[in-house]
């Protein structure tokens, strides 16, 4: 049958059975109706990709609100199950962002400290793989193990996810310098100090143009990195695809689910922010519980 018949079968099937149990006496003999009714409806898939020759189709499912809400709540019990791991994953994305803020503050590139603070989320799906791996062997009952959970990033699914790393930081890197082609642009080679920057960008016109472009700009480059990786870091590390095919079905899961997939895209930034304003001192926490809620999405979303 071919792939495309799929989101047409609907299939419900009623059964009734009668029985009648007569006796001697025909006239006094009760009927026996037994109704059995079994229905088996299958939703429709939004989408289906096509993978290589041998491996099964990625079916991409519809999901609601309240399932965007149940991975949130699966994904905390999975931190609050096995904590020491989300920390430790989270407290290297922190210290990464520690050093690189320090390193462009000690060389007084202080007007990029603010894109890269924000352009930095956008590897943190590849931070976040060991997070993904620990929900999966939670959801199987493996035991978990600091072995086989750091092993799973250097198998064959892991040399998958590390292209998707090279997208994310070739992103990143388009993304820092489109931040410093757009202060240069509205303020030229001014090398101003931390404390003077916010005066510079709000207390004057172009400044105030410049922040609003700026976000504008960085929301719609982050918003296509979320769309190519919302389940996309998740599939490598449970299926056998490639990345490539990973970021097509994470498009189109991103594209049959628009509201659902705003809101959460909208959710991880506003968490991301509260990291941003915190000089990323809440990440350790938050990064390894977004790590986990990403699992039980794609749980959802992919079939």
């Amino acid at each position: 049958m071919p792939f495309g018949d799929l989101t047409n079968i609907k299939l419900a099937r009623t059964l009734t059975v009668r029985t009648m149990a007569k006796g001697r006496d025909e006239g006094t003999a009760p009927m026996e109706e037994t109704r059995m009714t079994t229905a088996a409806s299958a939703p429709a898939p939004a989408a289906i990709v096509k993978t290589s020759e041998g491996r099964e189709p990625i079916v991409i499912n519809r999901i609601t609100q309240d399932d965007l809400s149940d991975a949130l709540k699966r994904g905390w019990a999975d931190f609050k199950a096995a904590p020491t791991f989300g920390v430790f994953f989270g407290l290297i994305y922190a210290v990464g962002g520690w050093f690189m803020l320090t390193l462009f503050n000690f060389t007084s590139l202080n007007y990029v400290i603010y894109p890269l603070a924000t352009g930095f989320a956008l590897i943190a799906p590849f931070v976040a793989a060991g997070c993904y791996e620990v929900s999966r062997r939670l959801e199987r009952g493996e035991p978990l193990e600091w072995g086989p959970v750091l092993g799973s990033l250097f198998t064959a699914h892991g040399r998958e996810l590390g292209w998707m790393a090279l997208v994310a930081t070739f992103t990143l890197i388009i993304w820092f310098d489109f931040a410093v082609f757009l202060y240069v642009m509205f303020f030229g080679l001014k090398m101003p100090t931390l404390a003077a920057l916010p005066g510079l960008i709000f207390g004057t016109p172009h400044g105030a143009i410049f922040f609003v472009l700026g976000n504008l700009t960085g929301a719609l480059i982050a918003f296509f990195v979320f769309s190519i990786s919302a389940v996309s870091y998740p599939m490598l590390v449970d299926r056998d695809v490639d990345f490539v095919t990973s970021m097509i079905a994470s498009f189109k899961a991103v594209h049959a689910n628009p509201r659902v997939m705003i809101s959460w895209a909208a959710l991880i930034g506003f968490l991301l922010l509260i990291c941003i304003v915190t000089f990323f001192v809440a990440i350790p926490v938050l990064l390894p519980f977004l790590g986990h809620a990403t699992w039980h999405v794609y749980r959802k979303v992919i079939a």
